[in-house]
């Protein structure tokens, strides 16, 4: 058998595999542990790579390692996270017989523990992503659900002005309490922004602060 007849016969055989429909949960799985990897690679490179050249010193090879570093960490766990959960979701519908509301939020539960649980820096903004979602989900489903009344008016603008308020409020008097890259963005927004010493550092260029 020819090399192209062996491939051939390998891609029908492999694909006739992924249409059984007893193994689908089990693929499903592993596609879901592939699907996390990629999805992890592609939205934590760019925002490394922005990050770490506007804000981080050293060398060029350090700056690719960070970058590096944070990618593969959000990859392998976001990669880890969907591979328990699809996994102890399909466990849990195989043990009860039929799929519940519960074992979503079991096996996030768990997998959230497992994976997202450990206090780093991606795990803290991953978490903290989630957690500005979930707060709007949750009010839009009070007002679904009839908890809350519907608002007259739109209450987004009453949202954004207590928001801005209180992140600069706590930056102004309580820095040390935000997320490093924040206190690093306002950093630059608001403190570097009142230092220059000529138009190169005053149009061309970034001046931090010296630290007191």
């Amino acid at each position: 058998m020819s090399a192209p007849d062996l491939l051939r016969t390998v891609l029908y055989t492999v694909n006739n595999f992924l249409k059984e429909e007893k193994y689908k949960a089990a693929l499903a799985v592993l596609k879901g542990f592939r699907n996390g990897a990629v999805y992890g690679a592609k939205i934590r490179a760019p925002h490394a790579l922005v990050m770490t050249f506007l804000f981080r010193n050293g060398s060029l090879n350090d700056k690719m390692r960070a970058i590096a570093k944070a990618t593969y960490t959000h990859s392998r766990n976001l990669a880890c996270f969907v591979f328990t959960y699809k996994g102890l979701q399909a466990l849990q519908e195989k043990l009860q017989g039929k799929s519940l509301q519960s074992h979503s939020f079991l096996a996030a539960c768990v997998g959230g523990w497992l994976v997202f649980g450990e206090n780093n820096n991606i795990n803290s903004q991953i978490n903290m992503y989630l957690l500005s979602r979930i707060l709007f989900a949750l009010a839009r489903l009070a007002v679904e659900k009839g908890y809350i009344p519907q608002p007259k008016k739109d209450p987004f603008p009453l949202f954004a002005t207590l928001v801005w308020g209180t992140v600069l409020w706590l930056f102004e008097t309580y820095p040390h309490t935000l997320q490093p890259s924040l206190q690093s963005s306002m950093n630059y927004l608001y403190n570097d922004s009142n230092v220059w010493h000529d138009i190169s550092d005053f149009l061309v260029y970034n001046k931090q602060r010296t630290p007191k």
